[in-house]
């Protein structure tokens, strides 16, 4: 054993050992879908300043969602209910007072200098007028009277909570400001700084919803007219750690156009029924099963081991999830047991290529397995890295720029593209050499599973199809199965869910107890299978639906009074989206700036040529799958959302495991054309492409038929969405880079006479351009 798999079978011990400890010592948070949660009905009132309407409302939603945010509750429900009331579900939330009372203020941050005290005669050095001064209680007890403020809440960048025990200072809010806010604060203090020390007009008041929290001094070393120029200050006034970070969240998150209070409090039970949850779990456990049953058939031995890898990897990356406070709900964890399907293709790779340095080894060297496996972990590296860095690149973007339910998934995105690299790279390597070090496994290619070509390779090096041959006729495929895309979006539209929407809340009480699952089960049959049900009691249920329609609400109360006894309507609000257009906005934008990212990595690391057709298969990808729902008439909601960012990162993914071998196979023949360095990278990675599509397709297909109406739709997108995105990276990238490459302005013509070399990429060549 080499000192290198000793240090990578260690590892893998203390993060799996660490990685268990975690799991059997915290509790995992679970959303409203599997555990329910706390519901708050917030009322907008009026002020002196803002009337409580429509408008004003939907800004509320947005400043509580941030705030939400910033409270580290994940995947909640925000939405406006009729004109003037916020309807916020939070999950697992253990004390909804707090939160009630973080939510509800309104959090109106100003900053004024201080005049004086109210018996003191001392003038203003730059009197105001009267109506714009005020006499507001400090944070010690006495009364300051301050000036008027052209400085408010809006100019802070930051605000968060930190703690400084060496000074004994304790826990205080720093802020940052904006750029205009920063010269305003510049000119307070300088202001502040022509008086005296000890004065009281040397103090600068720090005021939240009308009260004084801090009016510290500007510093003896500031001189008058000068300032502090850093545009960072402190606000300290003997705060608890929970005191310090509330404050700090109120701030950063913004102030409430108008005053809220609460109107109602509750614990409510999750959306989704036990038998829901169950037949998901089921699914779930048995296309895992089936994924480390195919890949131990495919691989042998080093398949078994493979699977064992991948459930470490279900273990380090359940652990991470649970320890960063992940909110988990039904589609989150259906889209972590598809990262497993996933997972398995950084393996498939190393194991492919070391089935290709095992024939080419075999017979010239004494330890043809070893070196083969040591050749092909390293010359997959590459492949495996790039195609990872794109996914990190737009996880890290959704989480930056994203809020809610992006920022979540941007999240699980990243611990699972980051644990997966570590599981091919660490455990199943160091498993798959120690492994090879037995003399048994050595000698017998049928038992290991690298010494077999395996039949796809076999079939394809008999046949050698010319692919690409008329390139044109693949891209003018896939522009018209595009425009079909487009026109089912235009004609049909597309079903938007009550996410996007809105719709309308009703509550009822009945007469017996009705289960979650009964209920669920007798609006499906009247015809509102989308409709999302939860129970506050048992004789209380909710019912949220995005059919707005007179007879909606006396449908509904017959299904119900058919089940529970006399159903009595207590509630029937019309509801505004959860995913509002600020949501939404947030959200396009933060997928604009990761695909540029993503395009202009891919660039760097390959050639423009193969970025765009990269990014462009993605874009084909998307397109198509938003079609078929249309199509269809398939909802579209926040399921959907997720299913499509999936689908994004698989499709970019896809692309740049055959970019990869491209540009391998084509730095080998510097001058010679793209086309046969392209049909040979495509030939050489399509086992990778079957035998990673099938780990995911066999998870899917018993999420989409075992797992329940709950999950349908999701797995159906995501089968969609991998078959389309297999099929582009083949048909749609690959004819895209030649047609590039054909049009550039050197006069080349693809496969004849191109002349420009590609990048070479890391990692010593494995074969040449002609064998599959």
């Amino acid at each position: 054993m080499t000192r290198a798999t000793t240090v990578r079978a260690v590892l893998a011990a203390v993060v799996l050992l660490v990685s268990l400890f975690v799991t059997l010592t915290m509790s995992p948070r679970l959303g409203l879908d599997l555990q329910g949660g706390t519901r708050l009905v917030l009322q907008a009132k009026d002020s002196p300043t803002a009337k409580a309407d429509r408008e004003s409302t939907d800004r509320t939603v947005e400043v509580l969602r941030q705030r939400i945010d910033a409270l580290g509750v994940a995947e909640p429900t925000v939405t406006r209910s009729g004109e003037d009331r916020v309807l916020i579900e939070l999950p697992d939330v253990t004390d909804p007072r707090e939160a009630a009372e973080v939510l509800g203020r309104t959090a109106q941050l100003t900053f004024h200098p201080v005049i004086g005290v109210p018996d003191e005669a001392a003038p203003d050095p730059k009197p105001k007028p009267e109506s714009e001064e005020l006499v507001l209680p400090d944070e010690s007890g006495g009364r300051l009277r301050l000036g008027a403020s052209d400085l408010s809440g809006a100019g802070v960048k930051d605000a968060r909570a930190e703690f400084d025990g060496q000074r004994g200072a304790g826990w205080s809010v720093s802020l940052d400001f904006r750029d205009d806010a920063s010269r305003d604060w510049t000119r307070l203090t300088g202001e502040a700084a022509c008086h005296p020390p000890q004065d009281e007009r040397r103090r600068v008041a720090i005021v939240l919803d009308e009260k004084v929290i801090s009016s510290p001094q500007v510093s003896p070393s500031v001189t008058c007219g000068a300032g502090l120029p850093s545009g960072t200050t402190q606000i300290t006034g003997s705060f608890s750690a929970d005191e310090a970070k509330n404050l700090a969240l109120l701030i950063k998150g913004g102030a409430l156009p108008v005053p809220v209070e609460v109107v109602e409090q509750r614990t409510v039970g999750p959306t989704l029924g036990a038998e829901a949850i169950s037949a998901s779990a089921r699914a779930a456990v048995i296309g895992a099963g089936l994924t480390a049953l195919f890949i131990t058939f495919v691989y042998r031995l080093f398949g078994g081991l493979a699977a064992l890898a991948l459930a470490g990897y279900t273990l380090i990356s359940y652990a991470a999830l649970v320890a960063l406070g992940v909110t988990l709900t039904l589609p989150g964890l259906a889209g972590f047991v598809l990262a497993i399907g996933m997972a398995v293709d950084a393996n498939v790779l190393a194991f492919e290529r070391a089935r290709e340095e095992y024939a080419s080894r075999s017979g010239r060297t004494s330890r043809p397995l070893r070196s083969a496996l040591a050749a092909g972990f390293r010359n997959a590296r590459t492949a495996v890295v790039d195609s990872n860095v794109t996914t990190l690149l737009a996880a890290g973007l959704l989480f930056g720029l994203g809020s809610g339910p992006v920022k979540g998934f941007g999240v699980t995105l990243a611990i699972g593209v980051l644990v997966s690299m570590f599981s091919a790279l660490v455990i199943a390597r160091a498993l798959t050499e120690l492994a090879a070090g037995s003399r048994f496994v050595t000698d017998f290619p049928g038992v290991n599973g690298i010494g077999l070509r395996g039949r796809v390779r076999t079939y394809l090096t008999r046949r050698a199809p010319q692919l690409f041959r008329g390139y044109r006729r693949w891209l003018g495929v896939s522009t018209v199965v595009v425009a079909l895309a487009v026109l089912g979006v235009t004609l049909r539209g597309l079903n938007l869910g009550v996410e996007f929407t809105g719709g309308r809340l009703m509550e009822y009480t009945t007469s017996r107890p009705v289960g979650i699952d009964t209920a669920r089960t007798a609006l499906a049959d009247a015809g509102f299978a989308d409709a999302e049900v939860t129970t506050a009691g048992e004789r209380e249920l909710s019912v949220r639906t995005g059919d707005t329609g007179d007879r909606t609400e006396a449908a509904i109360r017959d299904a119900l009074s058919a089940e529970g006894g006399a159903a009595m309507k207590v509630r029937d609000d019309l509801i505004g989206p959860s995913l509002g257009d600020e949501l939404r906005r947030h959200a396009l934008i933060a997928l604009g700036i990761a695909v540029g990212a993503q395009l202009l990595y891919l660039a760097v690391r390959f050639r423009w040529s193969f970025a765009v057709a990269s990014v462009t298969a993605m874009v084909h990808d998307v397109v198509i799958l938003v079609g078929v729902f249309a199509w269809l008439g398939r909802p579209v909601d926040g399921i959907f959302l997720a299913a499509l960012l999936t689908v994004i990162g698989y499709s970019v993914n896809d692309s740049v495991v055959v970019f990869d071998r491209v540009r391998e196979l084509w730095a080998r023949r510097p001058g010679s054309p793209l086309l046969p360095a392209a049909r040979a990278a495509v030939l050489q990675t399509v086992p990778r492409t079957v035998n990673t599509g099938m780990g995911a397709l066999f998870i899917l297909t018993a999420l989409a038929v075992l797992g329940g109406d709950s999950l349908r739709d999701f797995a159906l997108a995501l089968l969609i969405g991998i078959c389309v995105g297999t099929y582009s990276s083949v048909f749609t990238a690959v004819p895209v880079a030649l047609e590039m490459e054909s049009r550039r302005k050197d006069g080349g013509r693809t496969g004849q006479g191109q002349r420009q070399r590609p990048k070479a990429g890391r990692g010593r060549p494995a074969d040449n351009g002609a064998r599959v």
